[in-house]
């Protein structure tokens, strides 16, 4: 059983009631915006992963950096000083 137009016109209604015109005008814009802004960063992210593919990186770890394997924090690298000690 779907809804008839009457019942979703009634329904509608009572929404544009209860919120008011002004709310949910502002409601789809903020709802738009979003979903372009989701769409932008979308196209962002294809457009890095081009820009990897095309330069040859094989995006896995440890390609191109200079940490030999040492991920920690710089703030980080004196602590196994400290607590060899105790």
């Amino acid at each position: 059983m779907s809804p008839s137009i009457w019942q979703l016109l009634i329904v509608l209604a009572i929404v544009l009631v209860l919120f008011g015109a002004k709310r949910l005008r502002n409601l789809g814009t903020d709802l738009g915006g979003a979903v372009k802004g989701f769409k932008q960063s979308m196209r962002d992210g294809e457009e890095d992963e081009q820009k990897s593919a095309d330069d040859g990186e094989s995006g896995r770890l440890g390609t191109g950096d200079d940490t030999s394997g040492d991920h920690r924090f710089e703030g980080e690298k004196g602590g196994e000083e400290t607590e060899s000690r105790r």
